[in-house]
Order: C-alpha cells, then structure tokens, then sequence
C-alpha cells in the first residue's frame, strides 16, 4: 500500500514540471518580445552622441542620434518663448497657434526648461517661475508640463495639464474633480481584480501593480516600436496580459493551494514576484519613461474644463469595461459563482461550484483589467516606465480597502473616492502631498467603520 502511494505520488511529480514550463514559455515569449522589439530604445541610449551644441528647434523628431522634449501650452497660444538649458547647450523654441513646442538634442541628460514670461500674452500667467527639469533620451520624447493660469483673452483662470501651485477658484475646482474622476476611473480597472483576487483565494497581492506596468510597456512594444495602430495593439496586450494570468495561477498558484501554503507564505511570494517582475522590466526596458504614443495630446476644452483626447478616450472605454463586468458579476452564472466562493469557498465547492476554475477565471480577468489599466494610464500620464505600477499599488490597496476587501463594488467606489481625493487636494496641497491624504482619509473612515463602505461585519473569535 505504502510503495504503490508512493509510485503515484512520483508519476504525479512527473506530469507537474510541464505546467510549469508551460508557465515559462509564456513569460518567456512576454520576455522575448520586450528583448527584440525594444531593443532600438535600449540601444538608443548608449548610441553615440552628435555634436553638444547642436539642437533642433523645429518639429522635433526623436533618433538614435536626437531626444526630443516637448509640451503643450494651450492657454497661451502661439509666439511665447520656451527655453531648455543642459549638456547639449542651450536652445530656444516658440510654441505655434495650438501652444505646441519642441527642442531636441543630441546629448542626453537633465535640461531645465523654462518660459519667458515677457512673451505670454495679456492674461496669461505662469503658476510657478521654477524651471522644470526632465530628462532627454535619445531616441525618445519627454513631455514637459508647465502650468499656466489664465486665457488668451484674459479671462479667469483656465487650466492647463501641467500641476502647478496651490490655490482655489472654482474653474479650478472644476478641472480638478475631472482629473480625479478620470484617475478614478483607471485605478478602478485595476482595483476591481485585486478585490476579486482578495475575496476569492484570501491573498494580498503585492505583485498586481506589475500588471499594471506589463501593460503599459507591451502597449509600448506594440504601438511604438511595432508602429501597430493602438487599438489594435491594446487587444493584443490585454490578450497576452490574460494568459500571463491564467498561466501564473496554472504554474503557481494552484500549486501552492494544493500545498496548503499560509495567506502570509502565499503574500511573501507575491511580494518577491513584484521584485522579479520590476527588475526584470528594468533590465529590458531601462529606467526610462517610454511612451505608448508619441504625438503630442490634443486638449479638448469643455467650459473650464481641459482634457486631452486620449484622457476622454480612456474614461470612456473604462466606463465601458466596467459596466461590464459589474453586469457579468450580477447577471450570469460564472459571475453568481464568483460571488458565491468569494463568500464562502467552502460552501461554494459543497454546492457543486468548480472553485478551481472560478478561481483561474478571476486570475486571468484581473490582470487583463489591470492590464488595460496600464494602457490607458500610459497613454492619459504620457508615458509609462518599470516602477509605473510599484507607484500606484498603495492606491490600489487604498481603494480596495476603503470599499470593503473583496468586494468587486467596494473596490469600484473605493477607487473613484481615492481619485478624487488626490486630485482634489492637489487644490490646496503642493505636489505628492495629495497621496498622503488619500491615506489619512483611509484610515478616518477605517476608525469608524473598520469593514470599509460595502464590506461586512465579521465576528472574529
């Protein structure tokens, strides 16, 4: 009895290694392709300078041999002076009829841009007098934001993209809260999945944000290096981003279940994947903020309020996928099993539920989500780099926290309360000051309601 146990203990050990490798090769292509297609960006930044005093004023296009830096003042329109000062010497450019200007240089490095405010027309202000300083990458663009306060025809004050000092008026207020709810909205994509993860297997899982930024870096491979048309690329990423899921819980997950690891061994290997994964993007990516699209944002005014095209784009499309899943959570089976093994697992699998598969589904749903989370991002922040996700994971858990730990609603609302927080403050309160308060209202709410808006009570003991 005991040897044939044994013998098929071993034959199962021999058909798990192939799940494994199956796992592997998945991450391996996601690898491989990180390799091959970004390596010109890689490469771009070890290429040979040109000249130091040379650069290009005119519509900027980014080489091998060129970096680019490059912004939008819509509130001021054409004939204002922008100047960037670094390695490369200094050159001057003068925004067009849209406010849209470039300089580009063929020595990398930090440049400090500043605006000659003798050249910004009647009305128009500059929020801060401090130069901003970005860094050029050949072969890239870095977009530089410098906030303004004011209209071309000198009425009150109207917003620009970039984040500037402090101070209320209500156009301000307005352009604020619609920030917050876009950043609500795209946090929500990517907290509704670490909700369901939570709710259905119990682990905190710290490696969600890599998602995220996996997301956003493919949508570069693709959309950038490739050239594909971006929502033809965006298919392709959340498509790749869903399998990764599904093979994590196929390679490692499901494994770890069967081996009855605790919450906190399961936590501590979630942990050390988001290290892996962070260094990993590092290596192949470089430390560089790349971006999904090069094209300069259209802003579209809308009263006081300024939003970009791709910003409108990105709100609508997480409305969309949102709704969706709340109706698939509500009106279908798998969404009512879900429901079901996030309440009581046990329960669940005495009921005839697969929770295996519910559990596979929710692991690939939710870093197709958070994939998607980091396209959009990439596009509405103009940029996406290796710590994208690391810097927005205490949000995610912020919001998942704030809305009731594993429940999918929770999680949306949480999000929305936290974006609106952040952008909100950012009235008053200079620079990452807002994040702070975001926490602080955590953990008010936490002191008063300590299961969160839409989370239960439990007796505990």
């Amino acid at each position: 009895m005991g040897l044939s146990s044994s013998l098929t203990s071993r034959s199962r050990a021999v058909h798990r290694p192939p799940l494994i490798a199956l796992l592997a090769s998945v991450f391996g292509i996601v690898l491989a392709a990180l390799v091959v297609f970004a390596a010109p960006a890689a490469h771009a930044e070890t290429a040979a300078p040109a000249d130091p005093g040379t650069a290009q004023t005119g519509p900027c296009t980014p080489s091998s041999t060129t970096g680019c830096l490059t912004g939008t003042l819509a509130a001021a329109g054409g004939g204002v002076v922008v100047t960037a000062t670094g390695p490369g010497g200094t050159a001057s450019a003068t925004t067009d009829d849209d406010g849209k200007w470039s300089i580009g240089f063929a020595q990398p490095g930090s440049y400090s841009v500043s605006v000659d405010a003798s050249t910004l027309p009647k009305g128009v202000t500059l929020r801060s007098t401090d130069p901003s300083v970005r860094p050029v990458t050949l072969g890239s663009q870095t977009a530089v934001l410098i906030g303004l306060d004011g209209n071309v025809d000198g009425s009150a004050a109207a917003p620009d993209t970039g984040a500037g000092s402090t101070g209320f008026d209500w156009d301000r207020l307005a352009q604020q809260a619609a920030s917050g709810l876009r950043l609500g909205l795209l946090l929500a994509l990517a907290a509704v999945g670490l909700s369901l993860i939570y709710g259905t297997t119990g682990i905190s899982n710290f490696a969600h944000g890599e998602m995220v930024t996996l997301g956003g870096l493919l949508a570069y491979v693709f959309a950038n290096v490739l050239g594909m048309n971006v929502f033809v690329a965006g298919i392709i990423v959340v498509v790749l981003c869903a399998a990764f899921g599904y093979f994590q819980d196929v390679g490692i997950w499901r494994p770890l279940r069967k081996k009855r690891l605790s919450l906190t061994q399961l936590m501590i290997v979630t942990i050390g994947m988001s290290l892996a994964l962070q260094y990993t993007f590092q290596f192949f990516i470089g430390a560089s903020t790349v971006r999904i699209v090069t094209a300069n944002p259209v802003p579209i005014k809308m009263g006081p309020v300024s939003l970009s095209l791709d910003s409108l784009v990105a709100m609508g499309i997480s409305v969309v996928v949102l709704i969706g899943v709340g109706l698939f959570l509500l009106k279908t089976r798998v969404g009512r099993a879900t429901r079901a093994v996030s309440d009581n697992p046990a329960l669940a699998a005495a009921s005839g539920i697969n929770v295996d598969g519910v559990i596979r589904l929710i692991w690939t749903t939710a870093a197709a989500l958070a994939g998607l989370s980091g396209i959009l991002l990439g596009l509405v922040l103009n940029g996406v780099n290796w710590m994208t996700g690391m810097q927005l994971l205490l949000l995610l858990f912020s919001a998942v926290t704030l809305g009731g730990l594993g429940t999918a609603f929770g999680a949306l609302f949480g999000a929305l309360i936290i974006g609106m927080t952040v952008e909100l403050t950012n009235i008053w309160l200079p620079g990452d000051f807002k994040y702070a308060t975001a926490l602080v209202l955590l953990i008010l709410l936490l002191l008063v309601r300590p299961q969160g808006l839409f989370g239960r009570k439990e007796r505990v003991g």
